[in-house]
């Protein structure tokens, strides 16, 4: 038998040896996967998975905070929630609320940005200064604007005295509350936006703003034909993260005004908030919520295709 025989035949008797050494390699490897995902895999059902489908079973029933009154009520609290007038105005309400606060944690944040990024002396205490509030708990910031917005004793008021404006109530009046949680929000969360920004400044290649210079652009050529074209990436995702962060308003809300007053302030998770643990229903919180998710989807969805065909206009 020649040597090239012998050869073949012993690729040949090696060929399902070696496929099995692979197969039982790949499910070691699949079981060591299995075996690292299986603790996140069991709080993620146990914590999210678990208290969703849960919620969704409430949002068919009648159930109370007291557990009574767990009958089968069909789609009649989805009924009744696209009827309440209560909760149409919490989800304008928290429409407002985004709109209002959304422009400003952008447009502040870029200032922020732009101007540290400029090389001013201390850059450190200013970088400290602007992301500080952002480290804050909720209560504190609360109280601290409370505490600012007093009509009587505030220092926003006694600011304002000497343009000849007269005291404000601004967490007691329907048509300046909003406002007053908005100002304490923004001062708030806009130090997170401010160190995305921040970043991304540092990432345009210096050669760029050099090769303008050379052209004969200025510095506010630059601006808006290198920098802040360069920063949309960031701006898209500044814009997504904030629009759902703010949809879910609940703290400061109920902190600084409990949703008022009359409802001014009331937002959608305050609401529901307040329709289970202070109206003991579950089963109709729970179905107010889903409808605020099915809501929540439908901006998200509208947000991702609008940024897509802006990536693909410009592509």
């Amino acid at each position: 038998m020649t040597t090239s025989a012998l050869s073949s035949r012993a690729q040949a008797q090696a060929g399902p040896a070696a496929a099995d050494t692979k197969r039982a390699r790949q499910r070691s490897t699949n079981l060591a996967g299995w075996a690292f995902f299986a603790p996140f895999g069991i709080f993620f059902a146990l914590f999210l998975v678990g208290p969703i489908l849960y919620g969704l079973y409430l949002s068919f029933t009648g159930t109370t905070l007291t557990g009574a009154g767990g009958d089968f009520v069909g789609f009649a609290n989805y009924a009744e929630a696209l009827a309440d007038a209560d909760m149409w105005r919490s989800m304008l309400n928290t429409l407002w609320f985004t709109i209002l606060s959304t422009i400003p944690l952008v447009l502040v944040a870029l200032i922020m940005a732009l101007l540290v990024d400029l090389g001013l002396p201390g850059q450190w205490l200013w970088r400290l200064s602007f992301f500080m509030p952002f480290l804050l708990a909720s209560t504190v910031v609360s109280l601290f604007w409370i505490w600012l917005f007093n009509p009587q004793l505030g220092l926003i008021n006694e600011m304002l005295k000497p343009f000849g404006v007269e005291p404000i109530a601004w967490l007691q009046d329907p048509q300046w509350a909003m406002h007053g949680v908005v100002v304490a929000t923004v001062w708030w969360t806009v130090g997170f936006n401010f160190l995305l920004y921040l970043a991304a400044l540092q990432n345009i290649p210096e050669q760029q703003y050099e090769a303008a210079s050379i052209d004969g652009a200025g510095k506010w050529r630059q601006l808006f034909s290198i920098t802040i074209p360069q920063l949309a990436p960031t701006t898209g995702l500044i814009l997504i993260l904030q629009i759902l962060a703010s949809l879910k308003v609940f703290d400061q809300v109920y902190q600084m005004t409990a949703g008022g007053p009359g409802g001014a302030t009331r937002s959608a998770v305050l609401y529901i908030f307040e329709t289970g643990f202070t109206g003991y229903r579950f089963g109709y919180s729970a179905a107010i919520s889903f409808v605020f998710f099915a809501l929540i989807v439908l901006v998200s969805i509208i947000q991702i295709r609008i940024t897509s065909r802006n990536r693909g206009a410009k592509s």
